[in-house]
């Protein structure tokens, strides 16, 4: 598959998937489309010898594998494993604010965002509602409003003659994103009427008489794109980690059949991954366990197996060269990254990066290495978390990135055939 093609399809994943939950069902319906077979977990799983399936757990994480030809017990699994989620601004339980006429809501950050560029940007609200239908049953359902009706508007520069020097965001006075005008004696419409309006418009076979709860965050409208005057970025919301989902799923499609390979996409990295559906969590050990239901099998299955953590990499930007490492510092379109720390905020060790180096050599793949400054504290990923929990050989890598964590962040085009290329060949890998 051409980096072009890939570019194109990312960039559709992406427009498509405001929040984890629909993230998730983009990858869920992209590999039922491919043949993979849907599981349940309160089922009981009949897996077969070269059968291809999937499993959900809280609409956000997924976990799809292959089971292979010989056995894995032998062989292990070729894993790979990103995050769905990225910060961004929650909408609260009872957000509805009405200010000097405006209709406002009251929202929180979530994760480790950057603030700044969240104001003056075309916003709109995504997410997830649980419901009560006409027959009063509960259920849940995604929604998405589709259009810009939220802004936060900055304040003029006349009114903070500092704000280009020291501006500071407070998070409960400065963010709530205005939605509407009212009159000073006029009652804004309810929120979860405007809901519930939504919810019927997008599902209307779903007979909804209530909205419950929910689970909503704002995002920026416009859509990814290819920019640069050759082409060779790409910009948009949620390329970590959304990027390394979507490459993993085509690496998964895309590597031959034989070798059993899992991809694993959870929720809640950026808070922790410390939930059900987290990496800190039981999901993946739940899984390899009815792989494996035997402890000895398990254990010899996961002695076996390799795991390859995606995660975007800090690229050194040239505006601000002094924040690396001087022999350390990834160039987007350079190939994937090897995050390594002493302190174990990466899991990379000289094995499970000498094994991606040998592969991308031999697939023809460039490849860095990123190691933060000493004297500045390392942030970290799934990859730590997920090798102690599991006790898996793991890789921490990544694309290099521009303004991680922002409302528009930027990667190289062509890495991400580079990182779709050294997956495949991952998957393929016999060990």
């Amino acid at each position: 598959m051409s980096g072009t093609s890939l570019s194109r399809q990312l960039i559709d994943f992406i427009q498509h998937s405001p929040t984890p939950f629909h993230a998730t069902q983009q990858l869920r319906n992209t590999l039922l489309d491919a043949g993979f077979v849907a599981l349940q977990e309160a089922d009981s799983w009949q897996l077969e010898s070269g059968g291809r399936y999937l499993v959900v757990r809280n609409d956000s994480s997924l976990i799809a594998f292959t089971t292979g030809r010989g056995a894995i017990t032998d062989n292990g699994l070729r894993m790979v494993g990103a995050h769905t989620d990225s910060p961004c601004l929650h909408v609260k339980p009872q957000p509805q604010l009405q200010q000097q006429g405006y209709l406002q809501l009251g929202v929180e950050v979530y994760g480790g965002a950057l603030l700044n560029p969240w104001f003056d940007r075309d916003l709109s609200i995504a997410g997830r509602i649980s419901f009560r239908n006409a027959q009063q049953q509960l259920g849940n359902a995604l929604i998405d409003f589709a259009a810009p009706v939220a802004v936060i508007p900055s304040l003029a520069i006349h009114l903070d003659r500092d704000a280009n020097k020291s501006r500071t965001i407070n998070a409960q006075q400065h963010l709530p994103p205005i939605l509407m005008q009212t009159g000073e004696d006029e009652d804004a419409p309810a929120f979860n009427a405007l809901l519930l309006e939504q919810a019927r418009q997008q599902h209307p076979q779903l007979d909804i008489e209530a909205v419950l709860d929910f689970e909503l965050s704002l995002y920026d409208c416009q859509p990814p794109a290819r920019v640069g005057l050759q082409q060779d970025f790409i910009a948009g919301a949620r390329l970590d980690n959304l990027l390394s989902c979507f490459i993993g799923m085509r690496a998964l499609l895309d590597a031959p059949d034989g070798q059993a390979k899992l991809l694993v996409c959870n929720d809640h990295e950026e808070v922790g991954s410390t939930s059900a559906c987290g990496a800190d969590g039981p999901f993946l050990k739940s899984v390899l366990q009815r792989l494996c239901p035997e402890p000895e099998a398990l254990a010899r299955c996961i002695h076996n197996s390799w795991l390859i953590s995606a995660d975007n990499a800090h690229g050194i930007h040239p505006n601000y060269a002094d924040k690396h490492d001087a022999n350390h510092g990834p160039l987007l379109n350079a190939g994937p990254v090897i995050k390594t720390n002493a302190n174990q905020r990466y899991a990379s060790n000289s094995e499970t990066a000498g094994m991606f180096r040998h592969l991308c050599d031999q697939a023809g793949v460039p490849v860095q290495s990123f190691v933060i400054r000493s004297d500045m504290a390392c942030g970290s990923t799934i990859g730590p978390l997920t090798a102690g929990t599991i006790g898996v050989r793991t890789l921490d890598i990544g694309v290099a990135t521009f303004a991680m964590h922002s409302i528009r962040e930027l990667a190289g085009a062509r890495d991400i055939d580079y990182l779709h290329t050294a997956l495949q060949a991952f998957f393929a890998w016999p060990g």
